[in-house]
């Protein structure tokens, strides 16, 4: 199944939905072939909802998709570069689905069209959370 994410008038997704896989071809009511690309499903649920309408793939994740030996999201190359959420924006020049930015201090990583902050995450295996006004991560206790 393909996932498709429909979009308003300024490209952010409002919903998500599962619909017929683009190399599938089906026969409208009135006789009508539809389907056989993912531009032509997306184009007829564009329409069908009356709004813009982008394939994305859940198999996205920060420009990577799972390594079909492990499952780990290790192989370049995503669809779209992230699975699209409701929120999200569609950028057209990237042909990429963004998350919506989630501290005013963080920066777009271009490569994978995910935020990130100014200071990395430490690496531990204990939970941290950001403070936007220190621009620091908190331990979590």
């Amino acid at each position: 199944m393909a996932h498709y994410a429909l979009l308003d008038e300024n490209n952010i997704v409002v919903e998500v939905i599962t619909g017929v896989d683009e190399n599938i071809t089906q026969t409208d009511l009135d006789g009508t072939q539809v389907g056989g690309s993912t531009e032509a499903w997306e184009t007829f649920y564009g329409n069908y909802k009356g709004m813009g309408c982008k394939r994305t793939s859940y198999n996205s994740l920060g420009n990577k998709r799972p390594n079909p030996e492990t499952g780990l999201f290790t192989e370049s190359g995503a669809f779209r570069k992230n699975y699209a959420g409701i929120g999200y924006t569609y950028d057209a020049s990237r042909d990429a689905f963004i998350p919506p930015k989630p501290y005013n201090s963080w920066t777009l990583d271009e490569e994978t069209c995910v935020w990130e902050a100014p200071t990395p995450l430490p690496d531990s295996e204990n939970p941290y959370s950001w403070n936007e006004e220190t621009l620091t991560w908190d331990l979590v206790s």
